[in-house]
């Protein structure tokens, strides 16, 4: 398929302020190169097509495995659409073998830093002083990080509220004591569903971000910052949940295409049904 070249302007980045819905996927580790770019023209193929992406009511991401970035970048941005980067080091340049730096995400057309996530926290034993290093990283090369958080066992509301609101504070205080902050997409991740079958209900989805989303947008410099909802996320759950979840950051259910399609068919339904309500 051949896509036409879009202005700078209206790239995924330079817009996403304005989205009203936010649809990110993490490929991880499950996709080799060429699998990872005929998923990333695929899901191009569909964003071209899509109105709500092309009006920019949905901001769609795609964080491939590093070395698929550029193409990936490239696919994508040329159909309204944006990729990013799984992980970032805390500094942009240096004798650190094997890391890569937010200036060459930036570089390479990423515009997305995923920081955070519940695996590098456990394999890698990442702690919040690291994750709020790597979110200043991503603020500093224009970057919007994908920071996320989530609690390891399930409680109550309340509890996944207070312990992941203090993690929130405690990458951006971190980041912020360093440099100025920027926009922020919090993905909310419960360690006890990555991976489960089901997610968390939405019940218990919608109580939480309303939660976090109020807390993070009324924090200095997050006034356009919004959480979605990751963990088992798959077609359907969009349309239970509470209009306070700006979206949804996927994995192996969106590894399917069409299925991504039809995540973001049930998104753009949902904006609609809220601008008549409204």
């Amino acid at each position: 398929m051949s896509l036409p070249a879009k202005n700078a302007s209206a790239r995924a980045g330079d817009t996403a302020p304005q989205a009203k819905a936010i649809i990110g996927v993490s490929l991880k580790m499950y996709f080799g190169y060429q699998r990872s770019v005929d998923y990333c023209r695929d899901v191009a193929t569909i964003a071209f097509a899509h109105p709500a992406v092309q009006s920019g009511d949905i901001e769609l991401f795609v964080l491939p495995t590093l070395p698929v970035l550029p193409e990936a970048a490239r696919i994508l941005g040329a159909a309204g659409a944006a990729a990013g980067a799984q992980d970032i080091f805390w500094e942009d340049e240096g004798a650190f073998t094997g890391e890569v730096g937010g200036t060459t995400v930036a570089e390479l057309g990423g515009r997305y830093a995923e920081v955070g996530h519940a695996e590098r926290r456990r394999i890698f034993g990442e702690d919040d002083r690291v994750i709020g290093l790597k979110t200043a990283a991503a603020y500093r090369n224009g970057l919007t990080p994908i920071l996320c958080v989530g609690e390891l066992n399930a409680g109550s509301p309340e509890e996944a509220i207070a312990q992941c609101s203090a993690e929130i504070d405690a990458a951006l205080n971190r980041a912020q004591s360093l440099g100025p902050a920027g926009r922020t997409i919090v993905a909310y991740e419960p360690q006890w569903a990555i991976g489960a079958p089901e997610p968390a209900s939405p019940q218990y989805i919608s109580a939480v971000i309303t939660g976090l989303d109020a807390h993070l947008r009324a924090l200095p410099g997050q006034a356009d910052s919004r959480v979605i909802y990751g963990g088992s996320a798959g077609p359907g759950l969009i349309t239970e949940l509470d209009t306070a979840v700006a979206g949804l950051f996927l994995g192996r259910f969106a590894h399917d295409p069409q299925a991504l399609k039809t995540i973001l068919d049930e998104t753009a339904a949902r904006l609609a049904a809220k601008k008549v309500a409204a």
